[in-house]
């Protein structure tokens, strides 16, 4: 058991960063300095002819712009148990696995020390800031959060998800509580080896501690919605099961099942009274501040990929605010939401100086001469750039893959918005569409299907070249069945609402065909995540994958083993 727990200054957090970030030029190069001086004798750096150099101008040289595909082998000695300072001077304890949603495969990350420190860090400020605007007092977080297990690699090394090497380090809890977030939920029903009965306990704890819960968190919006959808299905065992005081049978992990025991009793009021709200409830709206009357606002990531899903969240939130969580990825953490009361839509996150050294490539028309890296001070506002991150877990100038828009600054350190995965693009001739592009397009399409008062439930989609000429395919699986011709409009707007010059170009030109939209059976998008799980992907850490790619061969299969109607758009008349 965690002994005393610290409290921490909320008002001293809020300094220490106002003091880093007006600093940031100066805190930029001492972190650099910092890495290259504790990873001087590195295998990685040595080949690069450093040679102990932690000179700014040697390092631009003489290291060059790399992505996961450049460092993988060296990852592969490290997972393979070679301890020698390959990338890092100490050893790495662990070994992180990204979702593999993005390009279709996982990738190795190293996880180390400084980047848990990093965690912590990162939970102090945004908390502090986010405690300054939405104030909570001493109670529990009704949080989301799965932790996959861990295995060892044939090297010795633990492996497992980002999130998983998060939970299990024991600074993890110590950190939580310090910043007021106690989960609801037992260690049990965290580490559950099943999802779907670590989900259900989740919500049944909530309830539980209905009066006490201060927040709602999940890592990703989409994890929210999927949660309160599975609410309106369970809802009467989990009513059931505070009226019984006993747990239902679908729960038969024991180590849960013996965790939960012990939390629940006979509680026939409380029963009656969650029985009453839902009852009374109008299609699920405001469904969180009626189960949890004293929550101040829901968190979690709710940018990029997980836009589509606000829409719904709020229609749960009723008017409790949604609050973007930080910004970051499998690498390591970027940027802290130092401004809450924005909407997700108008999120920005303050870059963290001291989480590595940030440069920025100006997002250039063509790729045929890359532009000049800026550093983090020099970077314009309204100019768009993909991240390259250098940090303490052996990541030297590395193309993160993002593209962010400079949107201000905080201080001296700049404030971003993330705009899209740069190698999320749908294409097949000149044409260019990003995962905005593509979200744009769905959520135009998406208003025409509201007013047969339907909702888009999740999308994807891929590039159809297997005849000429080759087309979009998108994927929706949505809440019923309209009237065909509602399908046949929402098919010619998705094709209309992709505006790149290069797309409408070669629409017209017939150079790519009609837009092809095919809506999938109920609980298709499930089987897709399934996939993903099944893959070792943490409940808490999987995106839908907005583009699937040919390689992507077993999700391919899924959707097109479910398609139930296809349509093709007329939108260009030739």
């Amino acid at each position: 058991m965690l002994e005393k727990v610290e409290t921490l200054d909320l008002t001293k957090v809020i300094d220490e960063f106002e003091e880093m970030t007006r600093n940031a030029e100066e805190i930029q190069r001492q972190t650099l300095v910092d890495i290259l001086e504790k990873n001087k004798s590195t295998f990685y750096l040595q080949r690069c002819g450093l040679n102990g150099s932690t000179d700014i101008d040697d390092f631009k040289a003489m290291v060059p712009l790399v992505t996961d595909h450049e460092l993988e082998p060296y990852i592969k000695r490290i997972v393979e148990g070679d301890k020698s300072p390959i990338l890092t001077a100490q050893p790495v304890p662990a070994i992180s696995l990204s979702s593999g949603t993005s390009q279709g495969r996982p990738k190795f990350i190293p996880f180390t020390d400084e980047l848990m420190e990093n965690t912590l860090q990162l939970f102090r400020t945004a908390f502090a800031f986010r405690n300054r605007d939405f104030p909570i007092g001493y109670g529990k977080a009704l949080q989301f959060i799965f932790s996959s297990k861990q295995y060892i690699s044939e090297g010795g090394v633990p492996v497992g998800t980002a999130t998983t090497n998060l939970y299990r380090n024991p600074k993890f809890k110590a950190g939580l509580q310090s910043i007021r977030s106690i989960c609801c939920s037992p260690d049990e029903v965290i580490f559950s080896p099943d999802v779907h009965q670590a989900l259900y306990c989740h919500l049944l704890c909530g309830i539980l501690c209905r009066d006490e819960v201060q927040y709602v968190f999940a890592a990703f919006a989409h994890s929210l919605v999927h949660a309160f959808r599975t609410f309106e299905h369970v809802w009467e065992d989990i009513v059931a099961d505070i009226r019984e005081g006993v747990l239902s049978s679908r729960i038969t992990v024991p180590s849960v099942r013996a965790a939960m025991s012990k939390l629940l009793r006979p509680n026939p009021e409380l029963a009656e009274l969650i029985r009453t709200k839902c009852m009374n409830l109008s299609n699920w709206y405001g469904l969180i501040p009626e189960l949890f009357p004293n929550a101040k606002y829901l968190y979690g990531i709710m940018t990029g990929s997980m836009e589509p899903y606000v829409n719904k969240l709020r229609h749960y939130a009723g008017g409790l605010p949604l609050i973007s969580h930080d910004y970051g990825s499998s690498e390591g953490w970027i940027g802290a939401n130092v401004t809450p009361r924005l909407p997700p839509e108008e999120a920005v996150f303050a870059v963290v100086p001291n989480f590595g050294y940030f440069e920025f490539i100006p997002i250039a028309e063509t790729e045929e001469a890359l532009p000049k890296p800026v550093g983090l001070t020099e970077v314009k506002v309204g100019e768009e750039y993909e991240i390259l991150f250098t940090n303490y877990a052996g990541m030297y100038r590395y193309r993160l893959g993002d593209v962010v828009k400079v949107m201000g600054f905080y201080n001296k350190t700049p404030q971003l918005k993330f705009i899209c995965r740069k190698n999320l693009i749908l294409s097949i001739n000149i044409d260019k569409n990003t995962e905005r592009d593509l979200q744009v397009s769905v959520e135009a399409a998406a208003k025409r299907l509201s007013e047969e008062k339907l909702e888009v439930l999740d999308f994807s989609s891929q590039v159809d070249v297997s005849s000429e000429p080759g087309h979009y395919v998108i994927y929706w699986e949505i809440s019923g069945v309209p009237a065909m011709d509602a399908l046949q409009e929402c098919c010619n707007i998705l094709d209309r609402s992709f505006l790149d010059a290069g797309y409408v170009g070669s629409r017209k030109s017939q150079n790519i065909g009609p837009l092809e939209l095919r809506i999938v059976g109920k609980g298709t998008f499930k089987k897709v995540q399934e996939h993903y799980l099944g893959l070792g992907t943490s409940a808490g850490q999987f995106k839908m994958p907005r583009c699937v790619k040919h390689i992507n061969i077993k999700v391919l299969q899924i959707l097109s083993e479910n398609v139930d109607y296809r349509f093709f758009s007329t939108a260009f008349d030739f």
